[in-house]
């Protein structure tokens, strides 16, 4: 099933494959109503109300997408570690190639809050503790200690996403089976956006390495 973009999460891309060499290009997946929308262009054949298609993800992209969601929960712990039980999520974007979060905090984070917070979100995912979908009520969700994103309407029964002991929150995206898949965590710059808000910008996995690779071969030119 295509994943439609919602809680800041990319939606997928892929293809659709029909009879008669039929294939419909997926660029993008929005959430219609109660309907998930497939965008993008038919570049053999056609379709018609009413035809099989054959769904096919993206999955190198959805993946990578995976590590970056699951790297932001992680980083949302962290940071209300480091700062206080202040910080909370202001908004979000989780592409393939980085993670986007932006959180409530009153100035810039130091040298050395932004190492601890690194150190943190790659403790967890050395720690490789499972990551854990359960379905409850939403009330019994937040006296067990979820997080719950300020001002989101929640239906009674919630998707509760756990990583160890670290983080616990309502979400609907997709993530990994154990945190060890994000591989490794890297904040590239960190900002501010408005009044009281401030935005990281993060890499993980193999987009993480490559980044770490250019900034050494800066450094040796």
């Amino acid at each position: 099933v295509f994943y439609a973009e919602s809680g800041g999460q990319l939606g997928d891309t892929g293809e659709l494959l029909g009879a008669a060499m039929t294939r419909f290009t997926v660029e993008d997946t929005q959430k219609r109503g109660a309907a998930h929308s497939h965008i993008g262009r038919l570049a053999a054949g056609r379709l018609q109300v009413g035809d099989n298609v054959l769904a096919r993800i993206d999955v190198e992209r959805r993946a990578a997408i995976r590590l970056n969601h699951s790297a932001t929960h992680l980083l949302h712990a962290a940071l209300r570690q480091v700062l206080g039980t202040h910080v909370t999520q202001k908004g979000s974007l989780v592409a393939p190639d980085r993670l986007r979060f932006d959180y409530a905090h009153f100035q810039p984070l130091t040298g050395a809050q932004r190492s601890q917070v690194e150190k943190l979100v790659n403790d967890e995912i050395r720690g490789n503790a499972e990551a854990s979908i359960r379905m409850m009520d939403y009330e019994d969700a937040i006296a067990g200690g979820a997080m719950a994103l300020f001002g989101e309407k929640y239906e009674s029964r919630v998707r509760v996403l756990s990583m160890g002991a670290f983080s616990t929150e309502l979400c609907g995206g997709t993530h990994v089976r154990r945190t060890g898949d994000i591989g490794i965590f890297h904040i590239v710059s960190e900002s501010g956006v408005a009044a009281g808000v401030r935005r990281i910008e993060a890499v993980t996995g193999q987009a993480a390495l490559d980044y770490l690779n250019r900034l050494d071969t800066q450094l040796a030119d």
